[in-house]
């Protein structure tokens, strides 16, 4: 027996990549799957249903259970469909995925507002569009134990700043804080919500200049294979997380990370309206010492002393 035996899951992004890793672990763990994906480019633009197609008649092929949809995600539609699809074909809905995105990167002074409202538009909008047809249906269930699951992906471009990724880092970074909304919201109605970062080498990142790419840690060989984040995400997505919700977890290679929520960690404070000159001064005692020990090879490194 798999650990999602009968788990009904949506799967946006299914066709390549992280995605395509996912949907087959799925269903090699007995999941029954409906598999979204545009079939477009790195940017965005253009489409073809082959790529969901064709990883759902892989499944399909070796015994499991899958149907296509190369509807777009950032449509509203699209994720109405989804889940009536879910439903139509196997009369219930258990786990959303939501991984589909897409790349226009540009340092912040290049960007074309087209560019910013695209990739805005995928990552948010088509996280949204999942997300609330499936917890209106399972809110409707009025089943607290009914071990639902949304797993988002955000980004380490969100977490540590990629620079010449503005849109991207801004999108990824909503994620997570729609992640935590998320979990907060709908644990009465037996829902968790968690977001990935992952490092994997696919279409996308093949885009990205090394210059513009966050470093992994000196030395650090690993296996980035897409197919490296496909184990995390099934645990996720089985019966026995119920214990994690409103978290960020990175994955790459062979590691799994907990990412810390944000956190105070100095104040300062005055007796009475702040002067300019005793804020100025508590702030660079107190905080700068602390400021300059978050990631400095990344933000303190690149600006003068």
């Amino acid at each position: 027996m798999g650990t999602l035996d009968g788990r009904v899951a949506i799967v946006t992004g299914a066709g390549r990549g992280i995605g395509a890793s996912i949907s087959r672990m799925f269903a090699q763990q007995g999941a029954l799957l409906v598999l979204n994906d545009l079939g477009s480019g790195p940017d965005g633009t253009g489409g073809d249903a082959g790529p969901a197609q064709d990883i759902a008649k892989e499944i399909n092929d070796l015994g499991g259970r899958a149907v296509s949809d190369g509807g777009d995600v950032a449509d509203t539609a699209t994720g109405r469909r989804l889940v009536e699809l879910a439903l139509e074909h196997y009369g219930r809905l258990d786990v959303v995925v939501n991984v589909a995105g897409i790349l226009r990167d540009r340092m912040i002074f290049n960007l074309p507002e087209e560019d910013w409202d695209a990739v805005i538009r995928v990552h948010l909008r088509g996280h949204f569009a999942t997300i609330k047809p499936a917890v209106a249906h399972w809110r409707e269930q009025r089943n607290p134990g009914g071990h639902y699951r949304i797993i988002n992906f955000t980004s380490d471009s969100a977490l540590q700043g990629s620079p010449g990724q503005p849109n991207y880092a801004a999108a990824k970074m909503g994620i997570i804080g729609l992640t935590a909304s998320l979990a907060n919201a709908l644990a009465r109605y037996g829902v968790t919500a968690n977001a990935i970062a992952p490092g994997a080498a696919t279409r996308l990142t093949a885009t990205v200049p090394d210059d513009k790419k966050i470093a992994d840690d000196p030395g650090r060989e690993q296996d980035m294979s897409p197919d490296n984040i496909a184990p995390l995400v099934t645990y996720l997505a089985g019966t026995e997380s119920d214990w994690l919700s409103g978290r960020t977890l990175g994955a790459a290679g062979y590691e799994v990370k907990l990412w810390n929520n944000p956190e105070v960690v100095e104040t300062v404070t005055s007796d009475g309206p702040w002067d300019l000159g005793d804020l100025a001064d508590k702030l660079t005692k107190s905080f700068r010492p602390k400021a300059d020990g978050l990631h400095p090879s990344i933000f303190m490194g690149q600006l003068p002393k």
